[in-house]
């Protein structure tokens, strides 16, 4: 094991085993035999534990990543990032249950939705929770975005990180607006219309992006099926690859500290000298 891999939490080692006996004074055998009980429980869990790092090898990635340090002064701002990660994951399973009922066709679009919010067993909630979780999750990843451009958190050497958060911004707000068809509605048809029609007026590669997007020069059928895979498929497959190398190179490079202790330290320095 490699010296800088953290230790075993207490609760993980095997701890050592203590004299038994079937029967305490005065109580009878059951303190004894549950004991005993307890003291197996223990060693089987144990056993499925190791068995599974025997074979996957993952304990010292977790110990890494459960077990690192972190600057001091670390407050709530550092939440942001998991608060944003929640909000994807919500977004994820309140959608597979949406897509259980929901069917990506011009004349059932609209009466699936009605169905999901007023016959479905809890699908106004889920549906509401998907609804206003799409804003949140807007809402949270700007402020992760502001609070690592105030700390400073897009230098050297987190450069990465800071791309791969602007490409995450920008596939949120894409996801938002390929969701935003789907009920097929009046409301969600127009402002979709008018989405596509201002990113037609884009330069050079504007009006590609518009024929791609509704599937024709118009919208149709084509263009719900294809927002619909856009918004179940392909976004979030792009969304939680790029997280799962964002969250390694947190693990990797660690967190920044914040700005004031940094400032605290440069004067402390200029004092010394």
């Amino acid at each position: 094991m490699s010296k800088l891999t953290p230790p075993l939490p207490k609760f993980l080692r095997p701890a050592p085993r203590k004299p038994e006996s079937d029967e305490a004074p005065g109580n009878g055998a059951a303190p004894g035999r549950a004991d005993k009980l307890r003291e197996e429980a223990g060693e089987k869990a144990g056993e499925v534990v190791g068995w599974l790092d025997e074979r996957s090898g993952i304990s010292p990635i977790l110990r890494a990543n459960l077990y690192r340090k972190v600057p001091k002064g670390t407050n709530w701002f550092y939440t942001l990032g998991s608060a944003t990660l929640f909000a994807f994951v919500s977004q994820a399973v309140t959608g597979v249950f949406l897509a259980m009922y929901y069917e990506p066709d011009t004349s059932r679009a609209y009466e699936s939705a009605a169905h999901i919010t007023n016959e479905v067993f809890l699908g106004e909630l889920v549906r509401g929770m998907h609804r206003w979780g799409s804003t949140v999750m807007i809402i949270l990843i700007f402020l992760h975005m502001a609070r690592t451009f105030v700390f400073g958190a897009y230098k050297y050497p987190r450069e990465i990180q800071w791309l791969i958060g602007v490409v995450l911004l920008v596939l949120t707000l894409a996801m938002g607006l390929t969701g935003y068809l789907l009920p097929f509605d009046q409301r969600s048809f127009w402002a979709t219309t008018v989405a596509v029609n201002l990113n037609a007026s884009a330069p050079i590669l504007g009006p590609y992006i518009a024929d791609f997007m509704r599937g024709g020069s118009e919208f149709g059928a084509a263009s719900l099926a294809r927002f619909y895979a856009l918004h179940m498929l392909l976004i979030p497959g792009l969304i939680a690859a790029l997280i799962g190398a964002h969250l390694y190179l947190v693990a990797k490079l660690g967190t920044t500290a914040p700005p004031w202790l940094k400032a605290d330290k440069k004067a402390l320095g200029k004092e010394s000298v």
